[in-house]
């Protein structure tokens, strides 16, 4: 069976990679999703972006949603973060958190790397954007394929 989109990744690293998006958010207010595609039409930053606003990334109550998007055709992927994580994490961190996937893709352990760069925001999140009794889960912790 042709690689795609929705088995690129085991039933069971589909539901490690949601576990790990659901205890990054267990400390915070942050919301974290993640979004695979066949192929990235156009630069992979830019569809990132573009997929951040259509999955309503932009609607939390904190701006701090976090987005990682992955073309696995085109071998490539992004982090998208919204403008209020955006403003509090070190500027290298979004490049410092994609070189610690790519080690790990580089070596064929995709969910591992999707893991620990989920890890990483979490981490961040948590910092700064705590977990208040009052919040609610904003966004989807399932993993969203796209038709690409």
């Amino acid at each position: 069976m042709p690689q795609t989109a929705k088995n690129f990744f085991s039933i069971e690293e589909q539901d490690d990679i949601k576990q790990a998006i659901l205890d990054a958010e267990l400390n915070t207010s942050g919301e974290i999703r993640v979004h695979i595609e066949n192929k990235c039409p156009g630069d992979v930053l830019e569809r990132a972006a573009y997929l951040f606003n259509k999955l309503g990334m932009h609607k939390t109550e904190q701006l701090n949603g976090v987005l990682f998007y992955l073309a696995i055709h085109n071998r490539s992927f992004a982090i998208v973060g919204d403008t209020g994580i955006n403003s509090v994490v070190p500027d290298d961190f979004w490049e410092t958190t994609k070189g610690i996937m790519i080690n790990h893709f580089r070596e064929g352990r995709f969910a591992e790397g999707l893991i620990n760069g989920i890890n990483e925001a979490g981490i961040q999140l948590k910092k700064h954007f705590p977990f208040h009794s009052e919040d609610v889960n904003e966004l989807s912790d399932e993993i969203s394929f796209g038709s690409n």
